[in-house]
């Protein structure tokens, strides 16, 4: 989504002590000059994870014309604020690009965060110039990138068929807090999970060694199921979130 013409937004600055991943530290200001593509996103938030592999993409594809990517972690769990857990997801994750460790979301409530992912792109003069809430939007964010770089590629392709330009999403249940067990409408189910044991979904063992989102149930497409979650000893559920799949 693109700022009205009129409507002029300046990048706030990193945090001065906060802790990053993959580098020692930066500093907005010295960005100027090349565009920054900046992503609050959580380890523990299935939408951060299904929008990553577009942002190590796009690192990876342009990295060298001159896009700095910075991913700024805001853990929405308490699991997920711990920095060693972030740097461990980090490694885990194979996220090569720097990541801002924001514990005390500090910069979160700097940029007025609504959700996770938020997705802002700044032009050479650290204006605003793209943003996007939530998945989806690929497309016309890798076009903003290449327009500031002066680059022309095909863009990526979809990760998934609900990414598609023009796919037709139908309404999945909403997130519940902790263990849920009952009836649901999405294409795929997933828990936030932390310790060590296993938990089991519908008869399916699903092993947790680490915090994080683990994959439960997944459709081919959206349908309706009814999930049967046990909790084993050692693993506490945090949150029960569900995944659109196309109609």
């Amino acid at each position: 989504m693109r700022p009205p013409a009129d409507f002029d937004v300046l990048a706030p600055p990193f945090p001065r002590q906060a802790e990053w991943v993959n580098v020692a530290t930066l500093r907005m200001d010295q960005q100027r000059g090349r565009p920054v593509l900046v992503e609050f996103w959580d380890f523990c938030r299935v939408n951060s994870l299904r929008t990553l592999p577009y942002l190590k993409a796009w690192h990876e594809r342009y990295a060298d014309a001159g896009l700095r990517v910075v991913g700024i972690h805001s853990g929405g769990f308490e699991v997920s604020r711990d920095p060693e857990a972030v740097r461990a997801a980090v490694a885990r994750l194979g996220i090569a690009y720097p990541v801002l460790i924001d514990s005390e979301l500090e910069s979160w409530d700097m940029y007025g965060v609504q959700g996770w992912p938020s997705r802002y792109l700044w032009d050479g003069e650290q204006r605003l110039v793209d943003f996007h809430v939530g998945e989806g939007g690929y497309v016309e964010a890798e076009q903003a990138i290449q327009a500031l770089l002066g680059v022309e590629r095909e863009p990526l392709a979809p990760v998934r068929p609900e990414d598609a330009p023009g796919a037709l999403l139908q309404a999945q249940t909403e997130d519940q807090p902790g263990a849920y067990s009952g009836p649901y409408e999405a294409g795929s189910v997933w828990a936030v999970l932390s310790g060590t044991g296993r938990v089991i979904a519908n008869g399916i063992e699903v092993a947790v060694d680490h915090p994080g989102v683990y994959p439960l149930v997944e459709h081919e497409r959206h349908a309706a199921g009814v999930l049967d979650l046990q909790i084993g000893d050692g693993v506490t559920c945090h949150a029960t979130c569900f995944t659109p799949g196309i109609s």
